[in-house]
C-alpha cells in the first residue's frame, strides 16, 4: 500500500534502526563513505535533502536514509513529500512505488502542562521527547505534481566563472564541489566544496573563495603537507586560514581576477597572530606562494613552459602527478 502508516509498532521502529545501521555498516565495510558525495553511481547533484512542499531540510539519520535511495534507486531529484502532501497539491504517488521511512522527533507534553501555559501566556515547558515514523516518497515516483514542485537548481549561469578559473580547476583534478550552504576544505575526505557563485552576493567573489579553499586543498598530506590539525579557533588554525586566503588572492591575481576586499572584522584574528609574532606573515606569505604556485603549475601555458625549459625536471613532473591522482 503507498501510503503508509504514520504511527509504526514499536518492533517495526527496532527493526528500522536496525535496517539503517546494517546499512551505514555496509557501505563502510564495502570503503564507502555514506556522508560524503558525491557518490560514483549517484545521478543527483550535491546537495541535502528537503521536503518539496515546505522546503524544509532534513536532518540527522534521514540525510543518510535518503542519500541512500537516491543513490540505490537513481533519483536525481532532492525533493520528497509524503502521500497526502502528494495528493494535496493534486498529484499522486505511482501504483506499485515503494517509500522510504524517515524518523521525526516529537514532545508529549501533558495536558495540564498545556493548559498551565495557555493561561501564563507562554510556551509549555518540559515534555517527553518520543520518535515517530512515516513515509516520504521521491517527487520522480510522482505523477501530476506542478511544475515547480522539485525543479533541480538552474544551471550556472555562464560567466559567473570566469573561463581562466574554471580551466585551472579543472586541470588540478580536485575533488571540486559545488553548492551547498558553505564553503570549506575536507583534510579527510581530500575535496573542496563552495556555494554556487550566484549564491554571493558579488558573483566575483566565488573565485576568492575558490581558490581559497584550494589554496587548503594544496596543503594536503599528499601535496605540500602543510599542519592543518589545528582546531577551529585556535591560533594554528588561524594560521592555515591565513595562508589559505593569500594563496587564493595570490591566484586570483595570476589570472587576472579582482575579487572585493574582506570586510576588517574578518581580519581580526590574522593580525592578533602577526602582532604576536613577527615572522608570522613571511612564513605564510612563504607558504602561500608555494601553495599558488603549486595551484598555477596546472595551467596549459605553465606546463608548456616547463617542457620547454632545458633544465625542467620532467621526473618531477611525473612525481606531481603522481601525487594529484592519488
Amino acid at each position: 500500500m503507498a501510503h503508509a502508516r504514520a504511527n509504526r509498532p514499536a518492533g517495526d521502529r527496532a527493526n528500522l534502526y536496525q535496517q539503517i545501521t546494517d546499512r551505514i555498516i555496509a557501505e563502510l565495510e564495502a570503503g564507502r563513505v555514506p556522508w560524503v558525495q558525491p557518490w560514483g553511481t549517484a545521478k543527483a547533484a550535491i546537495g541535502l535533502p528537503h521536503n518539496a512542499v515546505s522546503d524544509r531540510r532534513y536532518s540527522g539519520i534521514n540525510i543518510l536514509t535518503l542519500w541512500d535511495a537516491m543513490v540505490s534507486r537513481g533519483f536525481a531529484s532532492h525533493a520528497f513529500l509524503t502521500f497526502r502532501q502528494a495528493v494535496a497539491l493534486g498529484g499522486s504517488v505511482r501504483k506499485g512505488e515503494r517509500g522510504i521511512g524517515v524518523l521525526y522527533t516529537r514532545r508529549f507534553v501533558p495536558r495540564e502542562e498545556r493548559r498551565r501555559a495557555d493561561l501564563e501566556g507562554r510556551e509549555p515547558s518540559g515534555g517527553i521527547p518520543f520518535l515517530k515514523w512515516f513515509t516520504v516518497f521521491s517527487v520522480e515516483q510522482c505523477d501530476g505534481l506542478p511544475a515547480h514542485i522539485g525543479e533541480p537548481p538552474p544551471p550556472i549561469p555562464d560567466g559567473l566563472i570566469f573561463p581562466q578559473a574554471d580551466a585551472l580547476i579543472s586541470a588540478t583534478k580536485a575533488d571540486f564541489r559545488i553548492g551547498g550552504p558553505s564553503a570549506f576544505y575536507s583534510p579527510t575526505h581530500d575535496y573542496v566544496q563552495v556555494p554556487r557563485p550566484d549564491d554571493f552576493h558579488d558573483p566575483v567573489n566565488w573565485h576568492r573563495t575558490a581558490f581559497h579553499e584550494l589554496g587548503h586543498w594544496a596543503g594536503g598530506a599528499s601535496r605540500l603537507n602543510r599542519d592543518q590539525t589545528g582546531a577551529f579557533g585556535s591560533v594554528s588554525y588561524g594560521k592555515e586560514e591565513l595562508v589559505a586566503e593569500m594563496a587564493g588572492a595570490f591566484v586570483c591575481a595570476a589570472l587576472g581576477i579582482t575579487p572585493t576586499v574582506r570586510h576588517a572584522d574578518y581580519l581580526g584574528s590574522w593580525l592578533e597572530i602577526i602582532r604576536e609574532d613577527n615572522r608570522a606573515i613571511l612564513r605564510a606569505a612563504s607558504a602561500a606562494s608555494k601553495a599558488a604556485d603549486y595551484l598555477l603549475a596546472f595551467r596549459p601555458q605553465a606546463i608548456a613552459a616547463n617542457d620547454d625549459d632545458p633544465d625542467h625536471d620532467p621526473d618531477g613532473a611525473v612525481a606531481i602527478e603522481g601525487r594529484i591522482a592519488a
